[in-house]
């Protein structure tokens, strides 16, 4: 088995590019499946679960993202203030008037691995409600989110 070698990438190896992602219209649970494949690294020929190896992702017009069904008003999302009696709720409908951002960005995180990589992953999202963000200079290619 001489000469056989598994490739494993180094943290300072990894070229990492910049996607830009318009939410507009698309299911939620579909554009979270292909934005943790890119934060991860996983659609690259160097990727190495223990390295993160991902890429950059800009998501605009989060306001506008879909969801099927009665998800707009029967979806709840949850967080605790840490003090007895401090469990607040939130319908999808008030979070997206609130904190648009939140949706996508829980939905992300609920789909990469629980770890310290994945909390290094999650950084590098960027989302915001409108379609104006600031990372022009980064030059960010359009990514095609596949149905």
């Amino acid at each position: 088995m001489i000469g056989k070698r598994t490739y494993m990438a180094k943290p300072g190896e990894v070229e990492r590019r910049w996607w830009i992602i318009d939410a507009t219209d698309l299911p939620l649970g579909r554009l979270s499946t292909e934005i943790a494949m890119l934060l991860r690294g996983k659609r690259k020929a160097q990727f190495t679960p223990h390295v993160d190896t991902g890429d950059f992702v800009v998501v605009i017009n989060a306001v506008k993202v879909g969801l099927t069904g009665k998800k707009l008003s029967d979806k709840m999302y949850y967080h605790h203030s840490g003090f007895l009696g401090g469990l607040k709720t939130a319908t999808a409908k008030q979070m997206l008037e609130r904190h648009p951002d939140r949706i996508i960005r829980q939905a992300v995180w609920g789909m990469l691995p629980k770890n310290t990589l994945s909390r290094h992953m999650l950084k590098k999202l960027k989302v915001y409600g409108g379609a104006e963000h600031p990372h022009e200079a980064q030059q960010p290619a359009a990514y095609n989110v596949k149905l």
